[in-house]
């Protein structure tokens, strides 16, 4: 059994991971990166990152090398609601808030994690991949590091003050601990891609019909992610014929279907759920937890990607501080939970409400109504989801809307 040691280890090199192991590394620490999978990998996902993801990408040294790979320029969404209402949203300033940048990216999974993953190459960071986290080494009450076996089958340890569970939703970070729990909302998200929709470019789509709802997404010339998502519990009994249930829950979101006419889809059907789960706070010291490994609620305002990157400045701010004074104890890292609790608690509330409007059928045609007649409203509840508006000046913006 080979042995590292390290001052911080980061499990999954995912945009969680990968961001928070740069921030590290370009503070001069000892960082090994482990990831099952090699690079460039394709995952399942919506591939939308918000205005203000490319902030941090920027801060990473990644956003032109992410540039240089053609993303697709998003400058806003159109949402359908149930009854046909069009809303159609565009990002720019609203009140005192501005962008980064004024459109959003489609950008493929594949290229967005090799980017970052590029990045760490070129940083004195020790990446490790086709390498799988199996548990965890804990001593009196503490993380101290990682137990781990390669795709060969040899087992490796890496010992460290400090351990980053960036592992995704199935965390093994996360449920070696303990942490992960069941949420009410069950959902699944059915994705694949289409082909032949030619004025699908400069926006992303969102057609509402409940208890569904589904995202069009053009990240190429000629390529769209179509993500479906519905109640898990609708599609479960499928789980075997998930391409007839796809197909049959297509054509019952009717604006969508005739959205899609002409349409080629292009690859299999890829399901990921229960999409929504809780994850508490590490009890313990030595390890916190960044991305999606602390937990998901539902992809509808695309939070995702920005999440993982705003969690990874925070931990690194908060790593920073522990290992250079304090220590990596509990309390010393609750001050990462405290400032994500911060940063996302109010985007949180308001992604609850657009779920209990998107609901109901009634009320979510009343929101879209009422929203077409306020174009200011929309521009100020799409700076909310763009993450360039916090939500707190949501309600003054719309009071002068």
């Amino acid at each position: 059994m080979s042995e590292r040691r390290a001052d911080v280890v980061v499990v999954g090199a995912g945009p969680a991971g990968a961001a928070t192991a740069i921030l590290l590394a370009e503070r001069g620490l000892d960082v090994v990166v482990l990831d099952r999978a090699a690079f460039p990998r394709a995952k399942v996902c919506g591939e939308y990152l918000s205005p203000e993801a490319a902030r941090i990408l920027d801060r990473l040294g990644a956003l032109k090398a992410l540039d240089a790979a053609g993303p697709t320029a998003l400058a806003g969404m159109r949402i359908t609601a149930p009854d046909g209402t069009r809303l159609e949203g565009r990002y720019g300033a609203i009140g005192d808030f501005c962008p980064y940048r004024a459109h959003a990216m489609a950008v493929p999974r594949e290229v967005l994690d090799a980017t970052l993953v590029d990045r760490l190459r070129g940083l004195p960071v020790d990446l490790r991949e086709r390498v799988r986290a199996t548990d965890l080494l804990i001593e009196d009450c503490r993380v101290v590091g990682v137990q781990a076996v390669d795709d060969g089958g040899a087992p490796l340890v890496v010992r460290a003050p400090l351990t980053v569970g960036a592992d995704g939703r199935a965390s093994v970070v996360a449920q070696r601990l303990g942490l992960r729990h069941p949420h009410r909302l069950q959902r699944l998200a059915l994705v694949t891609y289409v082909s032949g929709l030619p004025d699908c470019r400069e926006l992303g789509e969102i057609f509402v019909d409940p208890p569904d709802y589904a995202i069009l997404n053009p990240v190429d010339a000629d390529r769209v992610n179509l993500s479906v998502v519905v109640p898990l519990a609708h599609a479960r009994p499928w789980s075997s014929r998930l391409e007839d249930f796809f197909a049959a829950r297509v054509r019952q979101l009717r604006h969508l279907a005739a959205r899609l006419v002409g349409a080629t889809r292009v690859a299999p059907v890829r399901a990921l759920g229960p999409l929504a789960y809780r994850v508490d706070p590490p009890r313990m010291g030595g390890v916190l937890l960044v991305g999606d490994a602390g937990g998901f609620y539902d992809p509808f305002t695309g939070e995702g990607v920005f999440t993982a990157l705003r969690c990874a400045e925070l931990a690194a701010d908060a790593i920073g501080r522990a290992l250079g004074t304090r220590g990596v104890t509990v309390t010393a890292l609750a001050a990462y939970e405290g400032a994500r609790q911060a940063a996302f608690r109010d985007k949180e509330r308001l992604t609850g409400v657009l779920q209990a409007v998107i609901r109901r059928r009634r009320i979510a045609n009343l929101a879209a109504r009422a929203l077409a007649r306020r174009p200011t409203a929309l521009a100020a509840l799409l700076g909310v989801i763009g993450d360039f508006v916090p939500p707190r000046a949501l309600p003054r913006l719309l009071l002068h809307a």
